[in-house]
């Protein structure tokens, strides 16, 4: 059975790309295939699996010597489980850089792509076999689309992904505006969550001149209810920092809605980096930088020391 898996804190296109290959390769190509996650799902990918009735795959800490596995939405074993480079990895699709360090035991299939979406990128490969996929798979990729370009706002957002998108929803029958305000008010209720888990729920490893950070963003249409409790989630940064083995931890709150994303400057290293990274003005515990949406395009390109 190949398993078909995304990247650590698995937001919507990392749950649902692998629901939606594991389908292709089972019910199209014949190859049995199981999605399964790193991690659990976050709030809005939960919103997706149970609205088009999808069961929540299940979770594993790692991977075996014999497994034979698809790995989706990244290519970084930092974000992959602890032993990626023992298993027989046998395809990658992805849109995001690539990072390097993956082994696999003979020549694979490797498909990365400039796109907003791994999604938009399954749907290509698939061909004309796209227009076999049942209901809740092709809602999956919708949802996939929606939430990565988030509603065509994000700087990431092709044209391509979009025709795509819109083809799924006339499908669907879905009006996109509806059912993307859906999706975000899920990602946006955070109130559940600790500050720590709020602080890796949506969150990537970087070395950024000699330091080691976790870069978090949170992507939502109620800003409010995270920046309230930004003196806590600062108060936690350094326990999380020390846990997870970084200088630091960076919060990029983003309110989709104003297509702005607000940093939390929890000390004068994070103060430094807004200022030379983005050309901000720092004058408090906070600093809101306007049209920035994307950590993959427009965060991690930028910083800087």
């Amino acid at each position: 059975m190949i398993k078909v898996f995304g990247h650590k804190s698995p937001d919507t296109d990392s749950t649902g790309s692998p629901i939606i290959w594991a389908w292709y390769l089972s019910e199209v190509k014949g190859m049995p295939a199981e999605p399964v996650l790193l991690d659990e799902p976050n709030t809005e990918a939960a919103f997706v699996l149970k609205h088009w009735d999808l069961p929540k795959p299940a979770i594993i800490a790692d991977v075996a010597a014999g497994d034979t596995c698809v790995v989706v939405d990244t290519n970084n074993p930092a974000e992959l489980p602890p032993s990626i480079n023992e298993a027989n990895v046998t395809q990658i699709i992805d849109h995001h850089m690539l990072a390097g360090g993956l082994k696999t035991r003979g020549p694979i299939d490797i498909t990365i792509r400039p796109l907003a979406c791994t999604a938009t990128i399954m749907y290509d490969l698939m061909g004309a076999d796209a227009a076999k996929m049942p209901k809740a798979i092709r809602g999956a990729m919708l949802s996939c689309i929606l939430s990565d370009t988030l509603e065509f706002r994000s700087p990431t957002t092709t044209a391509h992904d979009r025709a795509v998108a819109e083809k799924l929803a006339a499908e669907l029958g879905l009006a996109i505006p509806d059912f993307a305000a859906a999706l975000f008010a899920a990602k946006s209720d955070v109130s559940a969550f600790s500050d720590a888990e709020l602080l890796r729920m949506d969150s990537k490893e970087y070395n950024v001149a000699g330091k080691e950070l976790r870069v978090s963003v949170l992507e939502t249409t109620a800003p409010k209810m995270i920046l309230d409790r930004k003196a806590s989630l600062m108060a936690s940064m350094e326990g999380v920092a020390q846990e997870d083995g970084a200088d630091q931890v960076l919060l990029f709150v983003v309110d989709i809605l104003n297509e702005e994303a607000t940093l939390l400057v929890p000390n004068e290293l994070v103060k430094q980096m807004a200022e030379a990274s983005f050309g901000a003005v720092v004058t408090g515990d906070t600093v809101v930088l306007p049209g920035i949406m994307s950590r993959k395009k427009q965060i991690i390109p930028a910083l800087t020391l």
